[in-house]
């Protein structure tokens, strides 16, 4: 059985944050579905523009991951979308894979209370958000259960490759890391 993503993209997303998680998760033949939270096409905090393959409001949490860029302006939008909270809480209370990256693990998961008994990153400084409930780890990539967070730009190949390898397996997160000549 094949497995899924989505990768919810707001305006102010990351550029290399959302296209780094397409790029691999495709690569290891994850269904990435690509869903614009305000339209189908979404600018960028560089003002790249994506056309997105579905808008979030024709969605529901049948996935197997759900994948959060960051980008300070981006990550408020999504934090902001009542119907990507309800998406995110169902997936997490599912088991399902919850992946935020930069900004998105302090303002989308963190006051979604996903983050509370857990270990996580995020970019750094926006720490400074999280209570004590929160253990941050200044580490690249940060997998407590079904959360896994990074904390920005520069990390994101990472991030993406242990989100292939929690949901496909290892030897298919080394082989993509091998071949896209990551470290």
């Amino acid at each position: 059985m094949s497995k899924s993503a989505l990768i919810i993209l707001a305006d102010g997303f990351e550029e290399i944050e959302a296209t780094s998680c397409i790029d691999i998760l495709r690569r290891a033949q994850i269904k990435v579905t690509v869903a614009g939270l305000s339209d189908i096409k979404i600018r960028s905090a560089r003002n790249l523009i994506v056309t997105t393959d579905k808008m979030l409001d024709e969605l529901g949490p049948d996935f197997d991951a759900c994948i959060l860029p960051g980008g300070g302006t981006g990550a408020k939008n999504i934090a902001a979308s009542v119907k990507a909270a309800r998406i995110i809480k169902e997936m997490h209370q599912k088991g399902k894979i919850i992946a935020a990256i930069c900004a998105s693990p302090a303002i989308v998961l963190y006051p979604l209370g996903l983050l509370r008994h857990k270990s996580a990153t995020c970019y750094p400084g926006m720490q400074d958000t999280f209570n004590d409930d929160v253990s941050y780890k200044n580490d690249d990539v940060v997998v407590d259960g079904n959360i896994i967070t990074s904390k920005g730009p520069a990390t994101s190949i990472g991030f993406a490759l242990k989100i292939t390898e929690i949901l496909i397996d290892k030897v298919t997160a080394e082989e993509i890391a091998k071949d896209i000549l990551y470290r």
